[in-house]
């Protein structure tokens, strides 16, 4: 699980840092946005909550592109975030400043290092590994100016040099000694430099401390290879499905694969889950996540049944068929409403993707009814609390966020599942003066937000009296005349 985001001179922030001031110098030690289990961001259009969203996702595109050698993934039409240029995505375009990302995240197994002076085996990070880089621009060209690894006290960071081409040094403090990290014997630091923005150089890679480096890599690899993103935009409902029988990673980040992860798990017979009962903290058993993704659909009140066939046997083409009502015909997924269409990869990636994953939801509750988008927060919710799937959601509902509230004030689910105050981040993200700014929304154990902004949800109580008032008076003119 993510504990922490951390950006400087990204888009529209200037420091990605709760309550934070948006003058001052920012730098690759700013603090960050902490997370829980459930974060949820709110705020106006173009406030900047998206930004903070593609900060871990902008981490795991680099880390999966094949090139080497570039600082950044910036992503192209097939990417799920495309940021265009470096100088687009820096604040204010200005090329003389800094780029700075930074996660934690929480690790399995301590990250051990071997001492090269002693041959003592030592823990670097037990509990939090946090990472940050920096990347600079000369000749609108990207270069990473250093990045670190660090858990307390121990620390690793890979430095760029003067000069060009540039020499980049490795040192660290591990267990409060300071200490250069050497290279290896007789290569030349000058010719290398670090893989993406978070490899140390292959200068290194035979150096004493290599496995070290190749485990503090692998963790941060690992950590973003477990972010599943979907966004705002999903494609439409088809009239028939294709599967080639090849297992699907996710639903894709426009939904197009939800059908198809659908029939990865129930043909390929694995990835169950487990749900509690309703009033008890018994689980009760295994489900398929078809039958899981089905129960969801019917929680929220949108259809009584949901099953994904092929149109004859031993083919490839497959349709999603649905009935409303118990006593309704059953019809194919383009034939009911559209917000059927647009939730169900929403709930297929809930309950689809694997325990200890990060899912990235951007406003799942398009086309839902109010009462739904209310239940679709108990969806969230599960998935977080059972399944042990981290959500961050980006979302414009006062309907969502009323629902996280009550659970929080009851402290459980309806199914019995424990809710704690400790399980949700909410965060107010706002913009003054064209810089981005968040506010740590402060949820009490009653559920209640103690630090409400102003407008947050515009003024409904204003416009009911408003509302009361002119009704009263067009009665009081209409008896009088």
């Amino acid at each position: 699980m993510f504990t922490e985001i951390r950006a400087t001179n990204f888009k529209s922030w200037a420091r990605l840092a709760p309550d934070g001031s948006a003058s001052g110098l920012a730098h690759i030690n700013s603090p960050g946005l902490s997370l829980g289990k459930v974060t949820g961001l709110f705020g106006a259009n173009s406030s900047g909550k998206t930004s903070i969203l593609q900060v871990p996702l902008l981490l795991k595109q680099t880390a999966e592109s094949a090139d080497r050698r570039s600082p950044l993934d910036l992503g192209n039409a097939r990417s799920p975030i495309r940021l265009g240029t470096f100088r687009n995505i820096l604040r204010d375009h200005d090329t003389s400043t800094s780029l700075g990302f930074g996660l934690s995240w929480e690790v399995g197994e301590p990250v051990r290092f071997i001492d090269s002076g002693s041959g003592q085996i030592g823990v670097f990070a037990d509990g939090v590994l946090a990472f940050d880089t920096e990347v600079i621009s000369r000749g609108d060209v990207m270069e990473v100016n250093r990045f670190r690894y660090w858990a307390g006290n121990n620390e690793i960071s890979c430095q760029r040099g003067s000069g060009s081409p540039a020499a980049y040094t490795v040192d660290g403090t591990i267990d409060d000694a300071t200490r250069l990290l050497r290279r290896t014997s007789g290569s030349d630091a000058k010719v290398m430099a670090p893989v993406k923005c978070y490899g140390f150089p292959e200068t290194y890679s035979s150096s004493p401390q290599a496995g070290i480096f190749r485990d503090l890599e692998f963790s941060l690899e690992e950590a973003v290879r477990r972010i599943y993103y979907l966004g705002p935009l999903r494609d439409a409902p088809q009239p028939t499905y294709t599967w080639s029988g090849a297992p699907t990673a996710d639903v894709g980040f426009n939904g197009a694969a939800a059908i198809q992860a659908l029939l990865t798990a129930q043909l390929g017979g694995y990835r169950q889950n487990f749900r509690v009962r309703s009033n008890s903290n018994m689980s009760r058993g295994p489900i398929g996540v078809e039958q899981h993704v089905a129960e969801w659909l019917q929680e929220l009140g949108l259809v009584h049944s949901f099953r994904v066939d092929p149109i004859q046997q031993d083919t490839n083409i497959y349709r999603v068929y649905v009935r409303r009502f118990q006593s309704s015909p059953e019809v194919l997924l383009t034939d009911i409403g559209f917000g059927v269409s647009q939730v169900l990869p929403v709930l297929v990636l809930l309950a689809y993707a694997p325990e200890g994953s990060t899912v990235i939801l951007e406003q799942p509750e398009i086309h839902l009814h109010p009462a739904v988008q209310s239940s679709l927060a108990d969806v969230i919710l599960e998935a977080a609390l059972v399944r042990n799937v981290q959500v961050l959601v980006e979302s414009h509902s006062e309907h969502l966020l009323k629902r996280i509230q009550l659970r929080v004030a009851e402290q459980k689910l309806t199914s019995g599942t424990p809710v704690s105050v400790d399980d949700v981040r909410l965060w107010f993200i706002d913009q003054q003066d064209s810089v981005s700014q968040a506010k740590d929304l402060k949820i009490n154990e009653y559920g209640e937000i103690v630090n409400w902004p102003p407008n947050f949800f515009g003024n409904p109580l204003e416009e009911t009296a408003k509302m009361v008032k002119e009704g009263l008076r067009r009665r009081r003119n209409s008896a009088g005349s």
